[in-house]
């Protein structure tokens, strides 16, 4: 049986800018701000629809707007796509200071008229989580909330970490940590549905792609292009513009600039290792995600723009110090290394 036949739901919980308390971060001074848990809800959910285009599923982004939308007006949209399966994430808090709360836990609900089925859905998600993870398990548990009870297909949400823990506050923005949550509740999506997993870092698992190409490939690389900035309409067919955009992103990724995405595009798109060595005036994707590992790490290094320029490269050589690492700034092999840890 064809992956298309299911249909997938993502759902991310909350908007960007919540006024209610319990929906961010303790202040966090290394920063001077706090973390709004849509940050990571959003991005985990993101990478979640990258693994499941990449396994051939059908996708539904039930929320794929920035700011918050009712849960019953989600509801209403869930129950209109006959989806196989619901899966939403989010990210706990305990109290509003900083303390020692930790680990992910799933949810169902025993109300969902498929209550054993989102169990089951639930438990398949956690497993991978435990394995995929260095998160502690807090175990499958029971809670009603419309998303799990009110629709109408197997429903799981997935509680990845505590904000009001330090390190799992900076998991929040940890590409990698967002990436990894994003695989897992795919492989076990894929588990629930007894079908095989393909994985992330096999750039074998990629085809090479260009103008006139139609499958969920393209779907996944317009999907990928828009989360970097480029507005394609994501419908799987690569047209023209989308060659316009991978043109632009090999262009300031120095890589040939041909719209054609093969081994290398690819690789940088994920930012898949081995990591290039960073210097002051390096460019790209790599850059954007070395700046966003770093204020995972909570320092500061101004605005993420992909450029490496001196607040990036004082925000590494900070990072080295700290880490007992040669400090000269320059981003190799084992300042990368230690970057990776999550």
């Amino acid at each position: 049986m064809a992956n298309d036949v299911f249909l997938i739901g993502a759902n991310d919980e909350h908007g960007q800018n919540p006024p209610t308390p319990g929906k961010r971060t303790p202040y966090i001074t290394e920063l001077n701000r706090q973390i709004y848990e849509n940050i990571f809800n959003r991005a985990a959910k993101n990478k979640f629809i990258e693994a499941c285009l990449r396994n051939s599923f059908s996708v539904y982004d039930v929320k794929p707007e920035l700011s918050d939308i009712s849960i019953n007006e989600r509801v209403r949209r869930i129950n209109r796509q006959n989806l196989t399966l619901l899966v939403t994430f989010a990210y706990n808090a305990f109290t509003e200071n900083f303390n020692n709360a930790s680990g992910v836990e799933v949810f169902y609900s025993p109300n969902n008229r498929r209550a054993t089925e989102s169990r089951f859905l639930a438990e398949n998600l956690y497993e991978k989580l435990l394995q995929g993870t260095a998160q502690t398990g807090r175990g499958v548990k029971t809670l009603d909330v419309g998303v799990l009870s009110s629709v109408n297909c197997p429903s799981s949400l997935v509680e990845a970490g505590f904000m009001t823990n330090r390190r799992e506050a900076g998991l929040m923005i940890n590409p990698l940590f967002q990436t990894e949550v994003g695989e897992e509740c795919c492989a076990g999506v894929c588990d629930y549905l007894n079908v095989p997993f393909i994985p992330r870092d096999d750039l074998q698992n990629y085809p090479t792609i260009r103008q006139g190409s139609s499958n969920n490939f393209v779907f996944l690389l317009q999907f990928i292009l828009n989360q970097l900035g480029y507005n394609l309409t994501v419908d799987g067919i690569f047209g023209s513009r989308t060659t316009d955009a991978v043109k632009q992103f090999q262009q300031q990724n120095s890589l040939t600039v041909d719209g054609i995405v093969g081994r290398n595009t690819w690789q940088s798109l994920l930012t898949l290792p081995p990591y290039p060595i960073l210097r002051l005036n390096s460019r790209g994707n790599y850059v954007y995600f070395l700046q966003n590992l770093l204020e995972s790490n909570f320092i500061q290094i101004g605005k993420i723009d992909g450029i490496f320029g001196q607040k990036t490269q004082n925000a590494v050589r900070e990072f080295q110090q700290q880490n007992s690492l040669t400090v000269d700034g320059i981003v190799g092999i084992n300042t990368w290394s230690k970057l990776a840890q999550t």
